[in-house]
């Protein structure tokens, strides 16, 4: 089969032929029709972040398809079935799977980093954590359930904000268009905050309330969500991952806010102390998403509630990938997807 494979050194990625996979115990074979293209494979290919499984390996962690083959253990999957595979897979039974936080697992396996993903016409997979996907969502949109929408959801829903609730998501790309449209799900008023003019429209559509274009403000960032906060934001979603942007997150909160970190930064940030402490703030990690809350999402989707369709800037054959990470580095759209 074709596959999008990283090599190293340098990290590159190249279509090569690769074995057909076989199913083993709990596993189901599908025949991939989209994968949607994320920052976190430009972390292995432009930032030195190594995968856990050692090159060769096949990219791709937002992939849709139909069944094709069951191991002969597995119930409840059938060859024709369609199918969302989550982002994660959990192993069920560690400390943190017990405590319902799956996508902490001590045994947690990533597609397109622990083992082969789905840029590629075929990927085997544990059937246990999968999800039917119905009829009334199309594969380019559904692909992007598995990690764009579902940690989005996640990061909201750990947030506890509600109605009337004021959030901040700074950083309106393929996660922060999401983390607007849970948050607006969630009852709360949205600030949306970003330098591209068309992101910030998409994130209009999709529920906020107020937008800032940071490029153009003439006072400090924190500033002025704080002015428009009326004193502060209940929670600030941070979907960049800058130590910047980080740092007038926390400057944005009200007292007793939260901050979100969501988008991964790979530097230390300096934290005011006393300012944490004297407000009450609090920081919190959100990392993908449980695969118990996928039936939820997909749901809202099917229900027309939460809108994928929208985030599909285009569809791509697995033979021009190269293209649509180049897009993806360039900002261009929300998120591109193959069908391999």
């Amino acid at each position: 089969m074709k596959a999008a494979v990283l090599t190293t050194p340098p990290p590159t990625l190249s279509i090569a032929d690769m074995p057909t996979p076989v199913p083993k115990g709990g596993e189901i074979l599908v025949k991939v029709a989209a994968c949607g293209i994320c920052h976190t494979d430009l972390h292995y290919l432009d930032h030195g972040v190594p995968t856990f499984q050692q090159p060769p390996l096949i990219l791709g962690h937002e992939p849709a398809g139909v069944v094709v083959e069951c191991a002969p253990d597995v119930r409840g999957w059938k060859e024709g079935d369609r199918v969302l595979i989550p982002a994660i897979f959990s192993c069920g039974h560690c400390y943190y799977c017990r405590r319902g936080r799956e996508n902490l697992c001590q045994n947690l396996e990533m597609l397109g980093n622990h083992r082969h993903g789905g840029f590629a016409e075929f990927v085997s997979v544990p059937a246990r954590d999968c999800v039917p996907l119905p009829e009334e969502i199309s594969m380019e949109g559904g692909c992007l359930i598995a990690d764009a929408l579902t940690t989005a959801f996640h990061a909201v829903d750990r947030s506890g904000i509600g109605p009337g609730d004021t959030a901040v998501v700074i950083g309106c790309g393929g996660m922060g268009v999401n983390l607007v449209q849970c948050a607006t799900l969630a009852g709360a008023k949205v600030i949306a905050v970003d330098r591209v003019a068309a992101k910030l429209e998409r994130a209009r559509s999709l529920g906020a309330e107020e937008l800032v274009d940071a490029s153009q403000i003439g006072a400090p960032l924190s500033k002025v969500l704080r002015q428009l906060s009326h004193g502060g934001a209940d929670v600030v979603f941070e979907a960049i991952g800058l130590t910047e942007t980080v740092q007038q997150g926390l400057g944005a909160l009200r007292k007793g806010g939260t901050l979100m970190a969501v988008g991964y930064c790979s530097k230390d940030v300096a934290l005011p102390v006393s300012r944490v402490m004297f407000y009450e703030l609090e920081i919190r990690g959100s990392l993908g998403c449980p695969p118990a809350k996928y039936p939820t999402v997909v749901e809202l989707v099917r229900r027309k509630k939460l809108d994928v369709d929208c985030l599909v800037s285009g569809v791509l054959p697995l033979s021009e990938i190269s293209q649509g990470l180049d897009r993806l580095r360039i900002g261009e759209g929300f998120r591109w997807v193959i069908s391999p």
